[in-house]
C-alpha cells in the first residue's frame, strides 16, 4: 500500500466533516473518493496533504506514519495534491508555473523531464509557456494546475474536482489525461463530481456520505450497479 488512512476524523469548529474514515491506495492505483456535495471528500484530501490537521486517526505514506508532519514535507516525499479551484498564480507566467511545482528539487535534469511529459500530455501549454497564467481559459488552467502537480515528480497525485466548471469536450480530455498520467507510473487518488466517468477509470472507489464510507468496491463494478448509484450518488 502507498497510502493507507486509518480511522480518520475531521472536525471544523467542533462539527464533524469526516467521521473514523479508513481506506487505503495500492501503488499503481486509480483510486476515486466520490459522493455529494459537503460529504467530505475534500477534507480527507486536505487532511491527507497536511492542509487540515484531523482531530484523529493515522496517516500512512509509503510506509511512513505522516499524521503530524507539515504539508512540505510530505510534498517532499512525494504527495501532491491538486486542490479544486487551480489556485494558480495568475500574474506568472505558464512556464514559472510549472517551475514552481518543482521548487523542492533540485535534479534539473529531471525537472527539464518533467516538463517535457507536461508539454507531450498538454501541448497547448507549451504553445502558451510564456502567457500569463490568469489570461488562460479555464480548460487550460485546469491542465496547468495538474501539469504543476506532475513537476513535483509525486508518488501519488491527489486531484480534487479536476473537471469542475469544465465543458464535457474537455472533461474528456481531463480523464483521459488521468489515464496517460497513471499509466506512466503515478499513482492516482481522484475526487470527481463527473460520476461516470471516475468509475469507469478507477481501479477502485469508495462512496462517501456525511463523512463516512458507506460503500466501496471496483470502479467498474459500481458502475454498473444502478441501484447503488441512485441510493448513494443521486445518479
Amino acid at each position: 500500500m502507498i497510502l493507507e488512512v486509518e480511522q480518520l476524523a475531521v472536525r471544523y469548529n467542533e462539527v464533524p466533516a469526516v467521521q473514523r474514515v479508513s481506506f487505503s491506495v495500492r501503488a499503481g492505483e486509480i483510486v476515486a473518493l466520490l459522493g455529494s456535495n459537503g460529504s467530505g471528500k475534500s477534507s480527507i484530501l486536505r487532511a491527507i496533504a497536511g492542509l487540515t490537521a484531523p482531530s484523529s486517526g493515522r496517516i500512512v505514506f509509503d510506509s511512513r506514519d505522516i499524521t503530524r508532519e507539515p504539508a512540505h514535507l510530505r510534498a517532499a516525499l512525494g504527495l501532491t495534491l491538486v486542490p479544486e479551484g487551480r489556485r494558480l498564480f495568475p500574474k506568472l507566467s505558464v512556464e514559472k508555473n510549472l517551475r514552481l511545482g518543482a521548487y523542492a528539487r533540485r535534479d534539473l535534469e529531471e525537472i527539464e523531464r518533467a516538463l517535457t511529459l507536461v508539454f507531450t500530455l498538454f501541448p497547448v501549454l507549451k504553445e502558451r509557456r510564456s502567457q500569463m497564467a490568469g489570461t488562460l481559459s479555464g480548460g487550460e488552467q485546469q491542465m496547468l494546475a495538474i501539469g504543476r502537480g506532475l513537476t513535483a515528480k509525486p508518488k501519488l497525485l491527489m486531484l480534487d474536482e479536476p473537471s469542475w466548471g469544465l465543458a464535457p469536450k474537455l472533461v474528456t480530455k481531463i480523464i483521459d489525461t488521468i489515464q496517460a498520467i497513471n499509466a506512466s507510473g503515478v499513482t492516482v487518488l481522484l475526487v470527481e463530481q463527473s460520476v461516470h466517468r471516475a468509475l469507469a477509470i478507477s481501479h477502485r472507489a469508495y462512496v462517501i456520505q456525511t463523512g463516512r464510507i458507506v460503500l466501496e468496491g471496483p470502479g467498474r463494478e459500481l458502475l454498473g450497479n444502478a441501484s447503488l448509484q441512485k441510493a448513494y450518488l443521486g445518479i
